[in-house]
């Protein structure tokens, strides 16, 4: 099932995908008030409730002419992220630092996070940084969504507390990821609306394996990044454990899970975006989340 959150004119509610039309959650619910993603991911007899009642639906609102925003348009808390977590992105960003930089990627995942105001939806314009910086990136990554809440989770059990999954593109400005405030990665990947999510979240029950979707991305029709999750240095389960220790995951988390071979800063040479340029971060079996570089207006 295709879970949407959109916007009818009367505020942010939740909606299910069916073909070319979105079917309000309020409507399946019969007016209930818990008709945002949020809920819907902390109680799965919401979700049976929703199948249920998806073959008496009526014709809901053309998907073409719906305002859709991210799956969680103000997430709780900051968005968990995963970095060096395919072999070859990680190859080519110490290639770009220089003889200095590590020579394998860690024994654990490189975790960092992104506030809340970097999180917009499909759609929605990506703002440059100039003048403070011209490198501005891409990064097409699979978000996890967490759905049961816990702690010290095994890895063998870490699919269980899975919601669904969506498309994430790590946007993030490279000088000041890597040279300002000590290389720490923070503020580079922490600007307001460099972190688009969706189009929608597709639940866990449709994506048996999520180390085995082909992910893409395509820089204004051109094809910069093309491989598989099943190339994660530490795939989702492993993550989820990771994240989990000391931890509490809560319902309604979104965890990134890094970014293959193909970003801007590892070509010869670089490659930045810039403003007019349209990304399209693609993952199998979930869809295309489009958004175009703008100026940000003072």
């Amino acid at each position: 099932m295709r879970l949407v959150t959109f916007d009818p004119g009367d505020g942010p509610q939740a909606g299910v995908v069916t073909g070319d039309r979105i079917i309000a959650v309020r409507k399946l619910l019969g007016g209930s008030s818990a008709d945002g993603m949020l809920e819907l991911a902390a109680d799965p007899r919401l979700i049976a409730q929703i199948r249920a009642a998806l073959p008496r639906a009526g014709p809901g609102v053309p998907l073409e002419d719906a305002r859709l925003l991210a799956p969680f348009p103000r997430p709780r808390r900051n968005v968990f992220c995963v970095g060096w977590n395919y072999s070859e992105h990680f190859a080519e960003g110490m290639k770009s630092r220089g003889p200095d930089a590590l020579q394998q990627i860690p024994e654990h995942p490189a975790l960092f996070s992104k506030n809340p105001a970097t999180v917009v939806g499909a759609d929605a314009p990506v703002w440059h940084p100039a003048p403070v910086s011209e490198q501005l990136d891409w990064e097409a990554e699979l978000a996890v969504v967490i759905g049961r809440p816990g702690r010290d989770i095994a890895e063998a059990n870490a699919l269980d507390h899975v919601f669904g999954y969506t498309i994430a593109n790590d946007v993030s400005v490279r000088d000041i990821q890597r040279v300002w405030h000590g290389g720490q990665w923070f503020k580079g990947k922490n600007f307001d609306s460099h972190l688009p999510l969706g189009p929608w979240i597709v639940t866990a029950d449709e994506i048996a394996d999520p180390q085995a979707l082909r992910i893409t991305s395509r820089i204004n029709g051109t094809t910069k990044q093309d491989s598989n999750t099943r190339g994660m240095v530490f795939d989702v389960r492993r993550i989820i454990r990771e994240l989990s220790v000391g931890l509490t995951l809560e319902s309604g988390d979104v965890v990134i899970t890094g970014t293959p071979e193909g970003a801007g800063m590892g070509r010869t040479p670089p490659e930045w975006l810039k403003v007019g340029d349209v990304m399209e971060m693609e993952i199998e079996r979930i869809g295309v989340l489009r958004n175009t570089v703008a100026q940000r207006s003072v």
